[in-house]
């Protein structure tokens, strides 16, 4: 997945122009990115008191639905069980793969139409990716409960003959039941203490029955346990609780298989619906900044360039020269400025408008 620089620019006798210039200065000498316009559609301004708070708002939503594309690209690999390559597969927007989707973007009229005011706008966003959020916290608490309980279960079915339930092991007739006077004993025995075993138990109290110990199970892990010693397993067979026990085991395994179909459908649609609504939320963004900083009537060229790690330095350089004349003092502001209305607080200032988008939503370890 790429890295994505969305950027604005003042139309000059025409918009396209602008674009040609910009296109021009940095495919020509070295290929530095892959640009293509960023088109957004004529939006209501409003006065510009509206536009310097809605400025602050935007930068506060795109943080929170960036957070929850996020949380659903990773839940869907933890639910994938982090296998990259389905993982990516159904990380898609409106059915196209994230690239695809960002460069080729049009504004979706029937979700956000364009007839209501800026904020009207970033507040149906807000609403729905609130309540996809609400959604995932209550689906997630579900699934990984269940998760939860039967990996429990599994474990008890696994691990070394110290810890692991006997409950799969063990047979009927290897215990003498309802007895006054017999009772049978589980033991673990590393394999080294073995001839030692089968030499002393018969003598370690008056009432063992001679010749009665019987190799049930061998694992791998007793050769962990260097000591001489023995160990007793406190176990009762009880038939009601082992078949309860595998019962439990059934219906965990059946419960998280129903689900995992409908969540992983859940996790796809709703991810596309938050990832196409949050570079919506960059669009507003692009837009609002540009009225603030190149004035009326609206007149700017939104584009997107996709970087290139190695040339990021020399883009920012080309750009900078393309568009220094803006802003003069764009080149001196220090980041962590406060400026009302240009929302410089923690992040790069640059004469051009400028807002990343980065399709790399997934951290595997």
């Amino acid at each position: 997945m790429a890295e994505f620089w969305l950027i604005s620019a003042p139309g000059e006798k025409t918009c396209q122009q602008t674009w040609d210039k910009m296109n021009i200065a940095t495919t020509r000498t070295a290929n530095l990115s892959t640009n293509s316009k960023f088109t957004i559609p004529d939006l209501k301004v409003g006065t510009l008191d509206v536009l310097v708070g809605l400025s602050d708002e935007l930068a506060k939503l795109d943080s929170f639905v960036e957070s929850v594309v996020k949380k659903l690209a990773q839940y869907m690999s933890d639910v994938l069980e982090d296998s990259r390559d389905k993982v990516q597969e159904n990380l898609l927007a409106n059915g196209v793969d994230l690239n695809t989707y960002v460069t080729r973007f049009q504004w979706d009229m029937a979700k956000y139409p364009i007839k209501q005011s800026l904020k009207n706008i970033s507040e149906i966003v807000s609403k729905q990716v609130t309540q996809i959020d609400n959604d995932l916290k209550a689906r997630a608490s579900a699934y990984n409960s269940i998760k939860g309980n039967l990996q429990n279960l599994e474990r008890k079915n696994a691990g070394s003959l110290l810890t692991r339930s006997l409950a799969d092991i063990v047979k009927k007739e290897d215990f003498v039941l309802d007895s006054e006077y017999l009772i049978t004993m589980l033991v673990v025995v590393p394999k080294a203490s073995y001839p030692d075993w089968q030499k002393t138990y018969e003598t370690l109290s008056e009432m063992v029955v001679p010749r009665s110990s019987n190799l049930l199970f061998e694992d791998q892990d007793s050769g962990l346990f260097i000591s001489l010693e023995f160990i007793v397993r406190d176990f009762q067979y009880n038939e009601e609780e082992m078949k309860a026990d595998k019962e439990e085991l059934t219906r965990l395994s059946t419960d998280k298989k129903k689900q995992f179909g409908p969540l992983v459908r859940w996790l796809k649609v709703n991810f596309s619906e938050a990832f196409i609504a949050w570079i919506h939320i960059k669009a507003l963004r692009v837009f609002t900044e540009s009225v603030l900083r190149y004035g009326l009537p609206v007149n700017f060229q939104a584009m997107l360039l996709q970087t290139n790690k190695k040339n990021i330095k020399k883009l920012r350089e080309v750009l900078h020269e393309l568009y220094k004349h803006l802003d003069g003092s764009a080149a001196i502001i220090d980041a962590s400025m406060d400026i009302p209305g240009l929302n410089l607080s923690q992040q790069e200032y640059y004469p051009y408008v400028y807002y990343k988008i980065d399709c790399n939503l997934l951290d595997f370890k």
